[in-house]
């Protein structure tokens, strides 16, 4: 079972509590029933010392009033949606709009400000230990079509996975791109512009001035290109007019697949200095990468530090953004009667 203690009250009076699961192999996941956010995660290092490798708070106030999306659950759409409108079976909806004159990330009010039910679950045969989050989202909610029945389940196993389980069902035809917006730094602090990544991802969305997928483009002879492993900083310096647009990099990844089905390798990130290593694979067809562009200083981190630009980086596995109005996009639609289906898997190592 997992471990739990108080973690403060929403204003309106409901508790919130934080979770606590250890795989007794070094691998510690803390989250908290606001949002689903996961807090702290720790993870040993070449010569086993632990840190917290994901960026946070430490007070319910910080996450509830200044939180951008530090380790929440993201729905009911990830991601941004063109003037946050769309039109299925004929029909338009007009969503809340909370990134100018677009909708992003589920809108005002989208699952990462929450309050999710929190049920920790037994013990696996294999030693895995496990939470189990579930949602209503009510028809209209936030603009969007039907009620929504939302369950997500963390998982931490003894090969040092952290998974993802996300499964979703709808009263009426709707539109549903879940994922979980961690912001990563294996270092456990300072920046994490130094650490290596590799992405399986031979194009990307380009973007215009909002941030919306303007085209496809292949990676070839790009800054774009991370199907070797890179130094973040190399990039996101290079001054490419994408990511003068973006101030650094906040762009959708279309996975190379190659027609496979269930979990891909989708990416890995690389701290040279400590050792530490994250592999994801995903069902997904895309990843963001977003390099903490919007990071400026003012927010005050778990550990003290005052966190900057760069000091973390978010892997979002996810469908593609505006894929609602973009028909040659992934289906992101659900219908009564189908399952909305997702897993993603973190893998920690060392080097």
């Amino acid at each position: 079972m997992a471990a739990v203690r108080p973690y403060g009250h929403l204003p309106d009076g409901r508790a919130v509590h934080e979770y606590t699961l250890d795989n007794g192999r070094g691998l510690v996941l803390r989250a908290i029933n606001y949002g689903g956010i996961v807090t702290a995660l720790h993870c040993p290092d070449r010569d086993g010392r632990s840190a917290n490798v994901v960026l946070g708070f430490n007070e319910l106030d910080d996450y509830i009033e200044r939180n951008p999306n530090f380790g929440t659950l993201v729905g009911r759409y990830g991601n941004r949606i063109k003037g946050g409108r769309f039109t299925l079976d004929g029909e338009p909806y007009q969503l809340t709009l909370n990134d100018g004159a677009h909708a992003l990330h589920g809108g005002t009010s989208g699952f990462g400000k929450r309050w999710w039910a929190i049920e920790p679950l037994p013990a696996q045969a294999d030693g895995s230990v496990a939470l189990e989050l579930t949602l209503t989202s009510e028809d209209g909610d936030n603009g969007y079509p039907g009620r929504l029945d939302v369950a997500v389940r963390y998982t931490l196993t003894p090969a040092n996975e952290w998974r993802i389980d996300y499964r979703a069902t709808t009263s009426r035809a709707t539109v549903v791109n879940l994922t979980h917006h961690g912001y990563y730094n294996l270092a456990g602090e300072g920046s994490a512009l130094d650490q290596l990544l590799t992405l399986d991802a031979s194009l990307f969305l380009s973007v215009d001035a909002a941030l919306i997928p303007v085209d496809i483009i292949e990676v070839d002879d790009t800054p774009f290109d991370f199907r070797r492993p890179t130094r973040i900083a190399d990039r996101i310096r290079s001054g490419a007019p994408q990511m003068l647009l973006a101030r650094g990099i906040d762009h959708c990844f279309v996975l190379d697949r190659n027609g496979a089905g269930g979990l891909v390798h989708a990416a890995r990130l690389a701290d040279p200095a400590s050792g530490r290593v994250m592999d994801i694979a995903t069902t997904e067809p895309g990843i963001q990468f977003y390099s903490g562009n919007f990071l400026d200083g003012r927010l005050r981190g778990s550990n003290g530090q005052a966190y900057r630009q760069g000091d973390g980086v978010c892997l979002e596995t996810q469908h593609f953004p505006d894929s609602p109005n973009r028909p040659e996009f992934p289906s992101t639609v659900l219908r009564p009667g189908e399952t909305f289906q997702s897993t993603t898997v973190h893998r920690f190592s060392t080097d």
